[in-house]
């Protein structure tokens, strides 16, 4: 890393797993920080999710890269009464300490933030759990599809009318959530640039799905009357909808009025124009399912690529919707540094997602693949200031395993 890096310098504790919390310290690591990934002896349980159905079935653990890269690796067990001494070293040595064990376990690990903070005053502690740290439901574990699509509306909104709720994609709320978590130790980090203190600072894949969710919330709360789920042959609006090309493409239309009258033309049926079915909102509004049928008819004699220039010349907003194999072919994701290159020794993974945010003028670290388990425990002790003697009595004594095991 270099001086050009805005977190150059800033050291960051990852004691979470799998994807959200990790997610955020990766953030961190992708514009400069030094990140010690802190696992227990057998790792984070996110090294095996390539293997694991509905997960996308790999040889290699492409989601470990991705939540990983960057960072090193150290095995601590925390369950040994003799890694106090290396966990302390850690929390004083942090800027920054994130952690999402569930908040019992934490207690017995004596993890709380009242368990460490004093070791540090200007340590930032942030704290990730699937329904907040208060409430009934504070201990109940979480995953992204419990806590923060089903429990905030999500899932039962992203369906069409008469299906029922679906898996949504692996990963979408934790990395979503990862950005919230992000944001929040920024924040703190901001705080104590001004107050020279550190802080305590928590969120939950529930905060971060209704905040997602939260305009249907917030109409929920404004006693809004709802049209129901999306029903592609009766939609609410037929200019807002999903179509089918010749191709078998299905992309996504939307037409603001005032640009009704542009894309009739275009679509070479300005008789829509001047049809007494559509003529005014109450008559369209009974005469949507014709409409959508008209159009269906309409979009579904022509392949995407005439559309796509049809509607790119009437600047209409529209989208295509693409299947994970065609979207890692979009020119766009390179020109705009979405997907980057994956550096460091084996493997056939040689790109990876950057996170979804640039500082002009500010370059990221090259993507770095995440490290084998333990791979640098004895790396970072001795950066802790423990001798060679130290490091054999911690081995000894079980915080550290006697043989390190380089899982990937």
């Amino acid at each position: 890393m270099t001086s050009d890096n805005i977190f150059s310098g800033l050291k960051v504790v990852d004691l979470s797993t799998y994807v959200a919390a990790p997610g955020a310290a990766v953030i961190l690591s992708d514009f400069g920080a030094d990140v010690i990934k802190v696992e227990p002896p057998n790792g984070d349980p996110w090294r095996v999710g390539h293997k694991i159905p509905p997960q996308p079935a790999a040889d290699e653990p492409y989601q470990w890269h991705l939540a990983n890269r960057n960072k090193r690796s150290m095995t601590l067990d925390l369950k040994s009464p003799s890694a106090e001494q290396a966990l302390r070293k850690l929390v004083t040595w942090a800027d920054v300490f994130i952690v999402n064990t569930p908040h019992p376990a934490r207690k017995k690990l004596k993890l709380e933030y009242d368990d460490v903070a004093h070791w540090n005053p200007r340590l930032i502690y942030a704290d990730l759990t699937g329904f907040g740290e208060n409430g009934p439901d504070a201990n109940l574990p979480g995953f992204d599809i419990t806590s923060y699509w089903a429990r905030s509306g999500l899932l039962s909104m992203t369906r069409d009318a008469g299906a029922p709720p679906t898996l949504p994609v692996s990963g979408s709320g934790d990395n979503a959530t990862a950005v919230g978590i992000y944001s929040a130790i920024v924040t703190a980090l901001y705080y104590r640039e001004r107050t020279g203190k550190g802080s305590y600072v928590t969120t939950s894949l529930l905060a971060e799905g209704i905040w997602s969710a939260s305009v249907s919330i917030q109409a929920a709360l404004a006693g809004a009357k709802f049209y129901g789920l999306h029903d592609r042959l009766h939609p609410a609006n037929a200019a807002f909808n999903v179509y089918r090309s010749s191709d078998g493409t299905w992309f996504v239309l939307i037409v603001v009025p005032d640009r009704w009258g542009a894309i009739a033309k275009a679509i070479g049926r300005p008789d829509l124009l001047t049809d007494a079915r559509f003529s005014d909102p109450a008559k369209l509004a009974v005469n949507r399912p014709e409409l959508t049928a008209i159009l269906d008819e309409v979009f579904g004699a022509q392949p995407m690529a005439h559309w796509n220039e049809v509607f790119s010349g009437v600047h209409v907003t529209f989208g295509a919707v693409r299947g994970p194999q065609e979207v890692i072919n979009d020119p766009q994701l390179v020109a705009n540094d979405i997907l980057v290159p994956l550096h460091g020794v084996g493997g056939k993974l040689t790109s990876t997602i950057s996170s979804p945010f640039q500082v002009h003028g500010v370059a990221k670290v090259p993507a770095r693949r995440g490290p084998n388990l333990g791979e640098h425990t004895d790396e970072i002790l001795r950066e802790l200031g423990f001798d060679a003697k130290d490091i054999d009595g911690l081995r000894a004594g079980g915080a550290i395993p006697k043989i390190r095991e380089h899982v990937a």
